[in-house]
């Protein structure tokens, strides 16, 4: 099983407002880069959504270990997300996208990291850069 490195980050201007997310695949030396954005979209929306849309790039069973600076998606995968299922999402924020995620992540090995944001952390810092321009893109009307 390959071992995958995502590094995601996501952002809001207004919270909810404009989102933007970005995640970065590392594997062997190589680099992908998977980024967009929402109109109407929390924080934390665009924090999940980076993993989402990394873990879909994804085109076989890999070994991933994400880093993120989101507690809120961090503590989800690692810790929460049992009891959510059993409960079926009740009371749970954004329920849809962690829905999806559990959808999209089923057939990986998924462990997640969290980093202080805003730290120096390079890939954090690269996408945080990233999910924030692609918020101002759409809010610019781009």
């Amino acid at each position: 099983m390959k071992k995958i490195y995502l590094f995601s980050d996501g952002s809001s201007l207004g919270n909810p407002g404009f989102g933007g997310y970005c995640a970065i695949l590392k594997y062997n030396g190589k680099e992908k880069i998977i980024k967009g954005s929402q109109r109407e979209a929390t924080n934390n929306q665009m924090e999940l959504k980076a993993v989402i849309e990394g873990l879909k790039a994804l085109k076989e069973p890999c070994e991933v270990d994400i880093t993120s600076d989101s507690s809120y998606v961090v503590k989800g995968i690692n810790e929460w997300l049992t009891n959510w299922k059993k409960r079926n999402f009740a009371k749970v924020k954004n329920p849809q996208l962690w829905k999806e995620y559990v959808k999209i992540a089923k057939n990986h090995k998924v462990f997640a990291n969290w980093v202080r944001g805003h730290a120096g952390h390079e890939e954090n810092e690269r996408c945080d850069e990233v999910a924030r321009q692609e918020a101002q893109n759409l809010k610019d009307g781009g």
